[in-house]
């Protein structure tokens, strides 16, 4: 299994847009081959922070979705509402 946790800096202002494109982003990859789990969460005290945290059967897997039309379309244009890159973390279970 394969968990990713990527956390995303908003732009204030922004982060109804971006909630509004990840929702788009959610409902095209939850049904993926491989797909465990695919959800956005929000930080209590920092609203402008949101955290994606994935789960994959494989890294094929979340290679495959990194490639498919959905998430090279919507990414882009979430990233344009951030003010800085995103922190990813590629984690795979040991325990």
């Amino acid at each position: 299994m394969v968990k990713v946790m990527a956390k995303n800096f908003v732009k204030e202002d922004e982060v109804e847009k971006v909630l509004k494109l990840a929702k788009e982003l959610v409902a095209a990859t939850i049904n993926e081959e491989g797909c465990i789990n695919y959800e956005m969460y929000q930080d209590q005290k920092k609203p402008d922070i949101l955290i994606m945290i994935e789960e994959w059967e494989t890294m094929e897997h979340l290679k495959s979705h990194m490639a498919s039309e959905h998430f090279k379309n919507i990414v882009p244009k979430m990233s344009s509402y951030m003010n800085r890159e995103p922190e990813m973390n590629i984690c795979k279970k040991v325990i």
